[in-house]
């Protein structure tokens, strides 16, 4: 078998360890096998894209807890690191497309693993809406020519909450462009744009450290409008939770890297460590050079307002544009992680519109169909944001409780498989012969934890605070948003499922 390779460096030759591993499930080999370590890497990291996050959500978290929020970050960072740790076995061992359809499948049965597969693309396509809206906390902060839509920035207001989705649509134009190009120009933005981020997010928190105006003491005290430090804990915790999802996707993209057996599962965790330690001390500088912690600025314009604030309008604003970049990686590595999973089950006739969906060009080696309809729906779900400013949070939150329901069922039939004894630990070896990533006796320990985690999680970020979701009153769906969201998420599905049992004999995917 031959693999039409147009990578950055060298093709994998015929019959490549990755082509011959693809085999072993049933699949041909149609995706560019293009991706080096480090392209690995960034699909991972620039998902999490710490800059666009924190930048996001920091205000958020601050408001609700005060300084103390800063210790969600390493307590979620841990719980996080424990999920990677299950998955970077997974991916030495399934390297495919689709990564949480495909294990959940296999660990499972097919109608398990297709509701996590189906949760998990719609979580990532409200995540590709959420990212976008990003846009809205540094654009106008910039300059204010890029608030297209009234006059206040402020993405809590109904101008800043209107312009946002502008902003968001124009980004989504240009990510689904570049996500039926080519493999070698999405490859190559994502590289840029990570090693951009990695240096700015370095110089940020350089900078931020050596403009404190107080000790990291400062941390363990709460907000003036904090009720008690374990509801400002919980509700804090939701910007952590949000920035450190999307590690994954270096096993998303598996069918198009090099080596993936060796190279996924240690992308996986390098991108999560790196993402976490970087997000830690940003985090940290700004609590630190924030001018007042009481002005009420911090709660409402985050760290944008620390940055041009304390380093001046020169530097802070330059230091922004380097967000913006981010921001627009991040946007395009979400959407390509969506694209594959819609490839991966379309190709196992899944999906309605299987045959359109599953097809690639063998040109550019990109499933083209996959992004106009990943780009379609998020700008859709952006329009919510002209309904009123509370849609940000809801489009937020909501994502990463699909995200993490979806871990939940990997990791939960995963745990399942380890107490039956069923899950191989160190067998095989990857394609340099050298033995699969493994837990080894950490394995059950290590899997439980990450299950009772993301289950804690999913349950608190989707709990329906009023004070939270719906502060002003009188949008009660905004405050069951996330809720509702999951119904009927689950109910379309369910629908789809047994209308496609009555009208059709499946073709089942190859490891049925």
């Amino acid at each position: 078998m031959t693999t039409t390779a147009p990578s950055d460096v060298r093709p994998d030759p015929p019959e490549s360890s990755g082509d011959r591993s693809l085999a072993e499930f049933g699949y041909r080999q149609e995706l560019h096998r293009s991706l080096g370590r480090y392209a690995s890497f960034a699909a991972g990291f620039s998902f999490i894209s710490v800059l666009t996050t924190v930048f996001q959500f920091f205000a958020f978290g601050y408001a609700f807890g005060g300084p103390v929020f800063f210790w969600t970050w390493p307590a979620v960072l841990v719980g996080q690191l424990l999920v990677a740790a299950c998955f970077a076995e997974l991916a030495a061992r399934y390297p495919i497309s689709g990564a949480i359809y495909q294990w959940s499948s296999r660990l499972s049965n097919l109608s398990f693993g297709w509701f996590a597969g189906w949760i998990m693309v719609i979580g990532q396509i409200v995540v590709v809406a959420a990212a976008a809206l990003a846009l809205q906390m540094v654009l106008p902060a910039i300059w204010s020519g890029f608030q297209l839509v009234g006059s206040d920035p402020a993405p809590t207001s109904p101008d800043g909450a209107a312009n946002a989705a502008v902003l968001g649509v124009i980004l989504l134009v240009l990510t689904t462009l570049v996500n039926v190009v080519d493999n070698r120009v999405m490859s190559v933005i994502n590289r840029i744009g990570v090693t951009a981020e990695i240096i700015g997010a370095v110089l940020i928190i350089v900078l931020l450290l050596t403009h404190s105006e107080r000790s990291p003491g400062i941390t363990f005290h709460t907000g003036a409008g904090s009720t008690g430090l374990f509801g400002a804990l919980m509700v804090g915790s939701f910007m952590a939770a949000y920035v450190m999802i999307g590690f994954d996707s270096a096993g998303e993209m598996s069918e198009e890297t090099r080596n993936p057996r060796r190279t996924a599962p240690r992308t996986i965790l390098t991108a999560l460590g790196a993402a976490g330690l970087l997000g830690g001390l940003i985090v940290l500088g700004g609590l630190l050079a924030a001018p007042s912690l009481t002005d009420g600025h911090l709660g409402v314009d985050g760290l944008s307002y620390v940055l041009t604030s304390s380093l001046g309008d020169g530097v802070g604003r330059a230091l922004l544009a380097d967000v913006v970049v981010a921001i627009a990686v991040a946007t395009l590595a979400i959407q390509t992680a969506a694209c594959r999973m819609l490839f991966s089950m379309a190709r196992d006739n899944q999906l309605p519109f299987s045959p359109r969906l599953a097809k690639v060009n063998p040109r550019t080696g990109m499933p083209s169909a996959p992004a106009l309809v990943v780009g379609i729906l998020a700008a859709a779900l952006l329009l919510l944001n002209f309904a009123s400013p509370d849609a940000f949070l809801a489009i937020g939150t909501t994502c990463i409780v699909m995200l993490y329901l979806a871990y939940a069922m990997v990791t939960g039939p995963l745990l399942v498989r380890r107490l039956r004894g069923e899950f191989p630990g160190s067998d095989g070896v990857d394609e340099e012969g050298r033995p699969l990533f493994s837990l080894g006796r950490w394995g059950v320990p290590v899997n439980a934890l990450a299950l009772l985690y993301g289950l804690f999680m999913t349950v608190n970020l989707a709990w329906p605070r009023a004070a939270v979701y719906d502060p002003a009153g009188g949008h009660w769906y905004f405050q069951w948003f996330t809720l509702l969201f999951l119904g009927v998420t689950l109910v379309a599905g369910a629908a789809y499922r047994a209308y496609r049992a009555r009208a059709t004999v499946a073709e089942a995917p190859a490891y049925a």
